[in-house]
């Protein structure tokens, strides 16, 4: 049990639900540093505290970043991540020009596309079972 100690509640539920997401820029372009990465971390962690979600781990590399959030069920994660490619993408074009040479015609740094997935929890299989196990009155 010692997996769920982070365990959040609300008004009518608890729930421990984690999502990975990766944001990769526009046309793959290698356009982050470290500076870069640690600014956009800051962006995101302000975003993710707009919506009540927590930040638990951030990394990047030159053309891609990796958040792992945690997010309560009144979060569409869709609503999420667009906050968050559009909030970074205009503040980090607006404090570091060099990234807008990348850019300047498409007047975005992330690429339209993202990965989401769910993370934690029982593997599948486990919860398969769980379900099949039940008994079912008759």
């Amino acid at each position: 049990m010692t997996e769920y100690q982070n365990i959040r509640t609300g008004r009518h539920c608890t729930f421990i639900l984690h999502a990975h997401l990766v944001f990769v820029t526009k046309y793959r372009h290698e356009v982050f540093n470290d500076q870069h990465l640690t600014r956009c971390e800051e962006i995101m962690r302000s975003v993710c505290a707009d919506f009540e979600v927590e930040l638990v781990e951030f990394n990047g590399e030159n053309n891609h970043v990796h958040l792992l959030v945690n997010l309560p069920p009144k979060v569409a994660l869709s609503k999420l991540v667009n906050s968050l490619k559009g909030v970074s993408s205009r503040r980090l074009r607006q404090e570091f020009p060099d990234l807008v040479r990348h850019y300047w015609r498409a007047q975005r740094l992330w690429s339209g596309s993202y990965f989401a997935g769910s993370v934690g929890g029982a593997p599948l299989s486990m919860v398969h079972q769980y379900i099949e196990q039940q008994n079912r009155p008759p």
